[in-house]
Order: structure tokens, then sequence, then C-alpha cells
């Protein structure tokens, strides 16, 4: 019976990686599609007359001879784990991420209650916001880890990005040190989810910046408005300055407005060798680029037909 048969394993041990997220279900069929179970119905129907809960995001330590039946009830509780997976998505901002940090319960608090000048003192960190200061990834910590152990991590991995990738810069770029390039890679980050675009993205700002063009770009008056953004931009928003403005304000916002990953910081410091000046939203995925302001226009009248004719 294949819930008594053991979990198959190389050596004395294993460790299994539970996602935030993942089910009982997926887990099976994973398990069954690489040929570590079988009848995956029978432990479908085990698992919910059984066990009656869910999966909890960890990573826990089967050793050899545990039963099938036995590992999915283990995988249930949290205490069973024996590493905590924190997972830190590029784009998120700094109150999201101690917002995390603040519900997950296998973090020890220690200096999350502090306001974010005492927090990056606290660590000891020389900078005077945190925004973008804290490197997107996945993470293993031991249970109970302090939130103090955790930011450092994220910020040294951040630190060891930004230096790697500014000391193997491309030249003539308009950033007056590192700091300036995880701004715009922090504005890259949130302009394009597509790999493929983010040096255009870059190419684009960076062009703007040489030319004395003003960057324009959305996600930047959003952060600006914090709590006062609802979901949607008005034209009175992108009129009233803020120092995140950058339709009002000219050069770089004064900080990051997320946490970039290495690909953005990489690609603010590689920008692409186009004349692109202006991008735009195709409605299907993904942006058009163009050189000129009136082919700009175009691509956004294509853009307008195409949310009109979805309905928008």
């Amino acid at each position: 019976m294949s819930l008594l048969k053991a979990y198959p394993i190389q050596g004395q041990k294993q460790y299994i990686n539970i996602a935030a997220g993942d089910s009982y279900s997926s887990l099976i069929q994973r398990w069954d599609n690489e040929g570590k179970i079988h009848l995956p119905l029978l432990l479908k129907l085990y698992q919910r007359l059984v066990i009656n809960d869910s999966l909890k995001a960890g990573v826990y330590e089967v050793y050899q001879g545990t039963a099938v039946k036995d590992v999915l009830l283990m995988l249930s509780d949290a205490n069973n784990a024996q590493m905590n997976r924190i997972l830190v998505i590029e784009g998120t901002t700094f109150k999201q991420l101690k917002q995390q940090l603040v519900q997950d319960s296998n973090v020890k608090k220690t200096l999350l209650h502090l306001s974010n000048n005492e927090l990056l003192n606290a660590l000891a960190i020389p900078y005077t916001h945190p925004e973008g200061l804290f490197a997107p990834d996945t993470y293993f910590f031991a249970k109970a880890e302090t939130d103090k152990t955790i930011l450092k991590r994220l910020y040294e991995r951040q630190q060891k990005d930004l230096d790697q990738a500014w000391q193997n810069r491309a030249k003539n770029l308009p950033y007056a040190n590192p700091y300036d390039a995880l701004i715009m890679a922090s504005i890259i980050e949130k302009e394009t989810s597509l790999d493929r675009e983010l040096t255009q993205v870059s190419g684009v700002f960076v062009r703007r910046l040489q030319q004395g063009m003003r960057l324009q770009t959305d996600p930047t008056v959003i952060y600006g408005m914090g709590d006062a953004y609802q979901g949607n931009i008005r034209k009175q928003d992108l009129r009233t300055p803020t120092p995140y403005n950058t339709y009002t304000q000219a050069g770089l916002p004064p900080t990051p407005i997320a946490l970039p990953s290495r690909k953005a910081i990489e690609a603010a410091m590689h920008p692409d060798n186009s004349n692109n000046l202006y991008f735009v939203a195709t409605g299907n995925g993904g942006h058009t680029f163009s050189v000129t302001y009136a082919q700009h226009q175009q691509a956004v009248e294509r853009y307008l037909t195409t949310l009109r004719a979805k309905g928008n």
C-alpha cells in the first residue's frame, strides 16, 4: 500500500521544501510525476479524511524509512519544519517586506516595532531610508531566527550585488554613485516584469537623464502618493508635486521606490544601445518602444484601441 511504503530518499535523510501556497494536491501530483509514489488518488483521499489541513511552508527533514503517510502528516505542522522559508518578491516595497516579517510566526521580532530610522541604526546601515536596500530572493533561516539577522542578510546580499554591478558598469552613465543606480534599478523593476525589456527600459530612462528630460514614470508617482493611492492615477496626481513625482521633478527621485532584483540592477548598469526615448504598454503584455514622440503617440493610440476592444 502506497501510504505505508517508505518515502524514497537517497542517504540517511533528505529535505523537502514546501513553498508558501503549495497544496497537498499539487505536491502529491509532483511526487507521482517523479515516480516517488503510486496511487496518488489514495494519498489525496487520505489527506482529506485524516489530515484535513493545509501544507505549511518550510523545510522539513525526512529520515530513511519514514512512511509516506507520516511524511504527509508532518508537512501539515510548521512546528516540524527545520527551517523557515522566506520569499521576498522583487518589486516589493520595504513596508510590505516589514509587514511580511511581522506576520511570520517563525520570525523572532526584535526591531520591527522601530521606526525606519531606528531600524537602520539598529542594523548599522548607513542610509537614511530603507527602501531598495534589501535583496529580493528566496531565503532559508532557522526557525525563530531574529528579524535583525534576516534583514542584515538581505542587506548584505543587496550591497554585494550592487557593488559588483557598479564595478562592471557601462561607461558614461548618469549616476553619481551606486545608490543612484539602485534608485534607477527600482524604477526599472516596477516598469516591466519581462526580463527581455529590462535593458530597454533602462536605456529609455538613462537617455532621458542624459538629455535633461524628465523621467515621467508612473511608479514613482504612485510611491510618492503613499496610502493615498487607491489603484488609479488621475491627471491631478501627475500634476501634484511630491519628491517622487518625476512628472514635476527633474532627475531621479530621492530614494528607490521598491526592492530591485539583481537583474534590474544589472540592467540599470547596462542600458541598451538604441535611441528610444519613449515606451507604452501594448495592452497584450510588454511594451512598444519609440524613438520619436510622434511614434510614441501612435503607439499610445494602438494601446488605447486595444483596451477599447477588450471593453476596458
